[in-house]
Order: structure tokens, then C-alpha cells, then sequence
């Protein structure tokens, strides 16, 4: 054989050790909330997840987007996973909003062999002891943005607190990671219920402990009822809020308006970011969809991101679970929020910082970043997960 021979052989023997793009779309199953008054936070990742798309492929491969809405029931959400498994032979997941829809759903689609990349809900216990090889969070683990409300309180000088939250997984992590980095003392604390539409009776108990500020999680349509009627109550003049990004997202904030002014915030991303990634979302978000950014959005474009990173890396090769495993975990996308890296449980190590609610150029209430809170904060389960 003559060297132009050889040469030629060497290179068709390289390209077919090569795995192939995929033949047939990749199938990734989203289940979301889409109806009720939290709906927008699952449309909003179902719409931040599609900007990522790039004419139907996600790192070069063509996919195909599943999306059915769990209703925010934990065993509807766990009734279209197995269905999607069994049926439909999804090995991909993203898509649930709230904890309780994740503990019924995502244990059995990564004890299937499944994948799972949450763009949203990360209870503590997936994060601990019962973390999985295949299970990836990129928003944060439940605890980790709440921390950084109990610490913004702290450095804004505040003593005493009063905390609320909805009785759930996401809620006793909202209360547990206030506490674990807020310094002063707790006046009160009260677990509301997730249909909850009348909080005077709350509203009476903060009122009489006098504390110098209330820190409460209640995301969706429970956040902005809970505002407006904090804020009829007079209460907001008499007792300044700091919160996390979950009560105060700009579906919140378009829907109260200037009562929200002065409100103190914190976030892992805000619109304003001065990055590349960022940029590029903004642009494409505000280009595509008439209506307000969310946090949830820049997640669930955050999700496909580091799903399209790992299919790229494989070629679309989801069969060899280690190879696209081990992509995964590399991160290797552009995150909106900047700097982003997988801690050991597969959990977020970001920025986290501080954010006001300031009146805007035209007028209108905006949130403004301010300052930073936490530089490379993972979360307080990672030592406990053992993979």
C-alpha cells in the first residue's frame, strides 16, 4: 500500500471510531407547571429552554422537546415520567418547578438510568444523602438562595426578623437557609399553605412581634397576592422585606408595581449582568417573547445549555451513560450569570448577589444589581453526598 493509500485508510479508520450525530432527534421529556397561578414559572422555563434551541438542535444535535404540565401535582408529575419512560423511552429530563412535584418524579427516572438536569426545584435531600449520579441542578440547591437573603439581612444590619414560608420541602429549606446565615434573632415563624389566598391572619402576627424585617418565600401567584396584601395592610411603610429571587421575579414586580420599591433582593442573575451569555438571552428573550424576564426563564436556558454542552461533547450518544455523564459534569457552556461551575453533588458553586428595587429611566420599578453577597457559594449538603 503506497502512502497516499495509508493516509487515507488512517483517516477513515479515525472517523469511524468517531461516534456518529445522532440519526433520529434525541428525545428530552419537560415536566412543568403550566397551569394554575404558578403557570408562568413553567412556561417561562419551557420558553427559556427553546431560545436555547438552535434550528431544533441543542449542541449540534436535533432534539425533540416533550412537554406536558404536571398541574403542580406530585402525582401527575410522577404519572407522565413513567409514561414518558416506558413509552415514549425518554432518557432526558428537565422541566419541574416545585419540590414536591421533584421528590415524587425524580427518583424514579434516575434510579430508570435516566437523566435529570433541574433548571428549578432542588430539595435538600437530593442534594445529600440521596444525590444520584444522574441528577444535575443548575438554578441552586433549595437552601443556597435563601441563605443569601438571611446574609444580605445580616449586612444591611438588620436584628430581628420574622420568616414565612409555604409548608413544603422548598419552604422549610427557604426558613432553614435564612436562618443558617442571618444573624439576629427570629420574632416569629410561620409555614403558610400552598393554596393560600388570605394572609391576615399571618399579617396580624408580624404586626404585633414588631420585628425590623420579614423575610418570606412564597413564589408564583402566592408571592404576588402575599405582597399586594402586605403592602394594603401598611405594613410595607412600617416593616421593610428582604427576600430571595423566588418573591420577587419580574412577573412579581410588573404585577406590583411601586409598592415594591426599596425591596431588598437577592439572586444568582438578575437582566442587568454584563455578560456575553446574558446578552445574548436578553436580546433574544426580549425579540421573541412580549413580556417580562424571569429568573426561571434564564434557568431553563441555562438547562438546555448544559444539556446542549454534553450532546455536543458525545455527538448525541446517549446510550454511554459514563461518557455523557462525565460531559455534564464538565459544564462546559456559557452560563448567564457568569462564573458557574458543578460543586461534588453535581449542585451549582456560584456569585450570589444583591439586588433593589429601584424606579427605572422610564419610570417604572426595576431591579437593580447593587452589591455581591456570597463569591463561589455551593450548599450545605454537599459533604453529605456520596457518589
Amino acid at each position: 500500500m503506497n502512502f497516499r493509500r495509508m493516509l487515507l485508510a488512517a483517516s477513515v479508520s479515525a472517523l469511524a471510531a468517531l461516534p456518529a450525530f445522532a440519526a433520529e432527534p434525541v428525545k428530552i421529556g419537560m415536566i412543568t407547571t403550566l397551569s394554575g397561578p404558578a403557570g408562568y414559572l413553567g412556561q417561562d422555563i419551557r420558553d427559556g429552554f427553546m431560545l436555547a434551541l438552535e434550528e431544533g438542535k441543542l449542541g449540534g444535535v436535533l432534539v425533540e422537546l416533550v412537554v406536558e404540565d404536571d398541574g403542580l401535582k406530585p402525582g401527575q408529575g410522577k404519572q407522565i415520567a413513567e409514561r414518558f419512560l416506558s413509552e415514549n423511552g425518554i432518557k432526558l429530563f428537565t422541566g419541574i418547578v416545585f419540590s414536591n412535584v421533584a421528590g415524587a418524579t425524580i427518583p424514579d427516572i434516575v434510579d430508570s438510568g435516566a437523566f435529570y438536569v433541574s433548571p428549578n426545584a432542588a430539595p435538600s435531600n437530593l442534594a445529600g444523602k440521596e444525590c444520584n449520579e444522574n441528577y444535575f441542578v443548575v438554578s441552586w440547591q433549595n437552601d443556597s438562595l435563601h441563605e443569601s437573603a438571611g446574609q444580605n439581612a445580616t449586612n444591611l444590619g438588620y436584628k430581628k426578623a420574622f420568616v414565612l414560608a409555604p409548608n413544603y420541602q422548598a419552604g422549610k429549606d427557604a426558613i432553614a437557609g435564612f436562618k443558617r446565615y442571618f444573624k439576629g434573632e427570629i420574632a416569629g415563624e410561620i409555614y403558610t399553605r400552598l393554596d393560600q389566598t388570605d394572609f391576615a391572619a399571618e399579617l396580624a402576627q408580624v404586626r404585633a412581634a414588631k420585628p425590623d424585617v420579614v423575610f418570606q418565600f412564597h413564589p408564583g401567584g402566592l408571592g404576588i397576592t402575599f405582597l399586594r396584601q402586605y403592602e394594603q395592610s401598611g405594613l410595607m411603610k412600617e416593616i421593610p422585606m428582604v427576600v430571595a429571587e423566588p418573591s420577587m421575579d419580574g412577573v412579581t414586580l410588573a404585577a406590583v408595581g411601586d409598592a415594591a420599591i426599596g425591596l431588598n433582593v437577592s439572586s444568582h442573575w438578575n437582566s442587568d449582568f454584563d455578560n456575553a451569555a446574558n446578552k445574548k438571552f436578553m436580546d433574544a428573550w426580549n425579540k421573541t417573547y412580549n413580556r417580562p424576564v424571569t429568573y426561571y426563564a434564564s434557568q431553563g436556558y441555562d438547562a438546555a445549555l448544559a444539556y446542549a454542552s454534553a450532546l455536543k461533547a458525545t455527538r448525541g450518544n446517549i446510550d454511554d451513560a459514563d461518557a455523557f455523564r462525565d460531559a455534564l459534569r464538565k459544564a462546559d457552556f456559557e452560563s448567564v450569570r457568569g462564573k458557574f461551575a458543578f460543586g461534588p453533588n453535581q449542585h451549582p458553586v456560584q456569585n450570589w448577589y444583591a439586588l433593589k428595587v429601584e424606579k427605572g429611566a422610564d419610570g417604572k420599578p426595576v431591579l437593580k444589581t447593587v452589591g455581591e453577597v456570597f463569591k463561589d457559594h455551593g450548599d450545605a449538603y454537599a459533604a453529605d453526598c456520596k457518589m
